[in-house]
This record gives structure tokens, C-alpha cells and sequence, in this order.
């Protein structure tokens, strides 16, 4: 599977998403620069990862949404091509138009940096065809702005069309306000598209998928994208 990262200044999570496709993984993994028009054709998968990118100023995401690549990642995912994004790489996507709702403050207003257990809602995507059903991954987070937000019409709907994709919840897979880190609607921690193409998640997987770590739980989220690639 032919991999690229995107690149936006600010971006800090870039290497480790290129570590576990390119070194754990074998895949053939490229990175592709923020300013560049890339031509995306060839490509498989394209991760947007997590960071702060611009610094986060005036809203997380809102300006690298107008970075020259994404011109081209749009064109990929309008197209079929698989992106997913992750904490920052998430909030660039919902602000791009490519994923619904908005990434607010967490409602302790405080970063957050921890693990937490989230519960795969559906097995019926390209992101998490390897993972159980209902099972319990615990995957860490690292954010200020992940507390996800939409109308609860808009949420219904999302729940219908099976675009919910990971929820918070507790070590036994309850779904509790205490285990909702930072206030998301519905504890809703990862979704994608209505093409189920496009998927986005705040916690981190790229950071417990070595094999060296005693965590491995986020491996099976990209394993489920390379049994597509």
C-alpha cells in the first residue's frame, strides 16, 4: 500500500505515523508537503496526524485547511481515496468540509494527556474491519480542542448511517459521562464520511502500535487499512 503524511508546520505526530506504516508495518510511505499541489493518484492512503499546525491560531485546523495540499486531498477523497486523520489531522477535516460537526475546547478548558478506552461502534469500514466488534481499545489523547460537537438531528443521523465510528468509554466498555474525556456529543471520539472513505479520531493509535510498547491496541486500526491497500 502506498502511504503519504502530510506535512503542515506545526505538525509533531508526522514521524510517528511514518514509523509504524514505513518501519512496523513495510508499507511504502512517502510524506508530502503542506505548500505542494501533490498529485495524490498513486496513492492508497494519506494521513493528515496530529500536531499544531499554525499553532493552533484562530481555531484549530482553520488554517491549514487552506494549505495548497489540501486542494489535492479533497480531490483524493471526493474520489474514493482513503484519508484518515488524527487529533489535529482530525480537526483540519472537519474544518475542510470533509468530515461534519466542529471540534470545540474541552469542557474542562484544560489539555488533556492521558489513555482512555474508546469502543469500536462498527466493524463495516476500511478503518476497522480488523477490530472486534464492541471491542475496547485503550489508545491515548493528546488535545486542548477535541470536544466534538453537532446538532442532535445531525447526531441521529450520523448514529443511522453507521458513521460513528469510536465512542469514549470505561475499561468495560460502558459509556459514561465520567469516561467522555472531554465533553464530546454522544462521547463520540473518531467518525467518517457518509462514503465511509474519510475518518477522523482524536485519540492517537499511531502511538501504541509498535510492537515494543506494551500497548499495541491502535496496530489494528491501520492493519484494517492495509487489508484494503
Amino acid at each position: 500500500m502506498k502511504c503519504g503524511i502530510v506535512v503542515f508546520p506545526g505538525s509533531n505526530c508526522d514521524h510517528d505515523c511514518y514509523h509504524i506504516l514505513k518501519k512496523v508495518l513495510n508499507q511504502e510511505t512517502y510524506w508530502l508537503w503542506h505548500k505542494d499541489n501533490a498529485d495524490l493518484n498513486s496513492f492508497d492512503l494519506v494521513v493528515l496526524p496530529g500536531g499544531f499546525s499554525y499553532g493552533d491560531y484562530l481555531r484549530a485546523g482553520a488554517i491549514s485547511r487552506f494549505s495548497p495540499v489540501m486542494n489535492s486531498v479533497i480531490s483524493f477523497a471526493k474520489n474514493g481515496g482513503k484519508v484518515l486523520g488524527i487529533c489535529n489531522g482530525f480537526q483540519i477535516l472537519v474544518e475542510s468540509g470533509l468530515l461534519p460537526g466542529a471540534l470545540m475546547q474541552n469542557h474542562t478548558r484544560k489539555f488533556i494527556c492521558k489513555n482512555v478506552h474508546i469502543r469500536v461502534e462498527s466493524t463495516d469500514t476500511h478503518f476497522t474491519q480488523e477490530c472486534g466488534s464492541k471491542s475496547i481499545l485503550q489508545i491515548p489523547v493528546a488535545h486542548h480542542q477535541g470536544s466534538f460537537y453537532i446538532d442532535s438531528h445531525s447526531l441521529n443521523d450520523l448514529e443511522r448511517r453507521g458513521q460513528i465510528l469510536f465512542r469514549y468509554c470505561d475499561a468495560e466498555g460502558n459509556i459514561t459521562d465520567s469516561s467522555n474525556p472531554n465533553g464530546s456529543v454522544g462521547s463520540v471520539a473518531g467518525l467518517c464520511n457518509t462514503q465511509k472513505n474519510v475518518m477522523g479520531m482524536m485519540p492517537h493509535p499511531e502511538r501504541c502500535a509498535d510492537p515494543l510498547w506494551p500497548n499495541i491496541d491502535g496496530q489494528s486500526i491501520f492493519k484494517s487499512l492495509i487489508m484494503q491497500g
